[in-house]
């Protein structure tokens, strides 16, 4: 087990009359103990980068709308259904500056708005940058050096290729420069995917492990096991009493 594992809360977890992705949700996690938040972003019609999972409003706010065609100060007015409104990146970095940020940057049109905004407030050193995709992964690294990143689905599936025979541990490609954790579902289509040699691949090149989305006790407890490094759950204080338990 890794004594230094993380809970990681996704979306900011889930709490009673809090919505995903909002300030108070990630200010609950942060209260009950967790350090790491996990929150995906898209940039409004002005270039203003917002925490929120979807491209559109139609299932957290019930409205016909994408993100990217409204403006900064409408989406600012807009009441979420289960409480409380988007808010910007900027201010949940503002209001929050001892959390660190995993964002997985959902579309091409909030690449240049995110690496504006870091380079702004400096956010460097708080940041995660995440992406499913291996070209806007790209893109970051090159305009962010120096910036952490985890790796999208190719990379980690080139890297989970590394348990076969002939191939170097690291997978079928070098690693890219600022890479720092493999974030993974705990299986893929009935296929385990964390297993105890990944994750001692993965610890032999440096890399962190984080699961997603985890929120039953069982599979935390046989992730621990593993010794990952992160395990990112709806279930901030199950996961939080977890790993106290282990350590």
């Amino acid at each position: 087990m890794n004594s230094q594992a993380e809970i990681i809360a996704h979306r900011g977890g889930q709490w009673p009359g809090m919505s995903e992705n909002t300030l108070e949700a990630f200010a609950a996690a942060h209260q009950a103990g967790a350090r790491w938040m996990e929150t995906d972003v898209h940039a409004s019609a002005d270039g203003v980068v917002f925490a929120a999972h979807d491209a559109d409003l139609d299932r957290i706010a019930g409205r016909p709308h994408r993100i990217r065609d409204l403006k900064a100060a409408e989406l600012d007015s807009i009441d979420l259904i289960a409480g409380g409104r988007l808010p910007r990146l900027t201010t949940l970095l503002e209001h929050l500056p001892d959390v660190a940020w995993n964002i997985d940057v959902k579309a091409d049109h909030s690449i240049a708005p995110m690496i504006r905004t870091v380079r702004s407030r400096d956010a460097g050193e708080c940041i995660r940058l995440a992406s499913f995709s291996s070209s806007t992964l790209r893109r970051l690294r090159e305009a962010l050096p120096g910036v952490r990143t985890s790796g999208g689905v190719l990379e980690s599936a080139l890297f989970a290729l590394g348990g076969l025979p002939g191939v170097a541990d690291s997978g079928l490609c070098p690693l890219p420069t600022g890479l720092d954790a493999l974030q993974v579902p705990m299986s893929f289509k009935g296929i385990p995917v964390v297993t105890e040699d990944f994750v001692s691949r993965a610890h032999h090149s440096g890399l962190q492990v984080h699961v997603w989305t985890i929120n039953d006790l069982s599979a935390m407890r046989a992730l621990l096991d593993l010794g990952v490094d992160g395990i990112v759950t709806d279930d901030v204080p199950l996961g939080l009493r977890e790993i106290a338990a282990w350590t």
